[in-house]
């Protein structure tokens, strides 16, 4: 008997933690940013930075600390975290690339698919050239594009508009909740890259990238819907 298909005309992509694992570089420069205010910022306060803006995030660390601080203030601090950020990256290269990323791009590319970046980052041009995968993508969107973070799906919604594709014919790749909420919200198809039993708002979830085919794709997602269809 044939498998059921679907038609998948392309996908989007979030950059961190799903194409490149910089969780690390951000960590330590907020560390050192709350060192400098004067208390500590553990890893796991790290986790809630995943898929929300910069300013967002500067918020977060500053909740932590109990300090308040004026916009003009804010400013300068998240100017202070980007540096401490961006002067990490110089060794970046596509050595960088998570598995399996770059053999799926390449399948992407050569089944005609439509490819588009959806990052909350502001630096997300920036980390993609120094990658190397420039050339894989027909649209970018990141922080410096939309006014709304995620959960708001409006990155998500740029991109396909960008791409003139539909979104529920776009698999969204996210390691955040905030990310998947935003995808689910938009009409997209949501897939979690990462641990299913944090990623729970994606429709289905991949450890990583590693052997991924359009076919395997496709089953993932029938055989999602079926099951949730069956137990709603």
């Amino acid at each position: 008997m044939q498998k059921k298909s679907m038609t998948i005309t392309g996908c989007i992509f979030d950059l961190d933690g799903v194409i490149v694992d910089t969780a690390g570089y951000h960590y330590q420069s907020w560390k050192k940013l709350a060192n400098g205010l004067g208390f500590d910022f553990a890893e796991e306060e790290n986790e809630a930075m995943k898929g929300i803006s910069r300013m967002d995030s500067l918020d977060v660390v500053l909740s932590i600390g109990g300090i308040e601080k004026t916009q003009e203030e804010k400013l300068e601090l998240a100017k202070q975290k980007n540096d401490l950020y961006l002067s990490q990256l110089s060794d970046l290269s596509s050595d960088h690339l998570l598995p399996g990323v770059k053999d799926f791009l390449d399948l992407l590319r050569s089944k005609g698919m439509s490819i588009a970046l959806g990052s909350a980052s502001k630096n997300a041009r920036f980390v993609i050239d120094k990658l190397g995968i420039k050339s894989y993508f027909d649209a970018m969107v990141d922080g410096n594009d939309v006014s709304r973070s995620k959960p708001d799906p409006e990155v998500f919604l740029t991109a396909a508009e960008l791409i003139h594709r539909k979104p529920a014919e776009l698999v969204v790749f996210e390691d955040s909740q905030k990310g998947l909420i935003a995808s689910n919200e938009g009409g997209f198809i949501s897939c979690g890259v990462g641990d299913p039993e944090v990623l729970t708002n994606a429709l289905f979830v991949l450890e990583s990238f590693e052997g991924l085919t359009l076919e395997g794709l496709s089953q993932h997602i029938l055989q999602s819907r079926s099951h949730h269809s069956s137990i709603s």
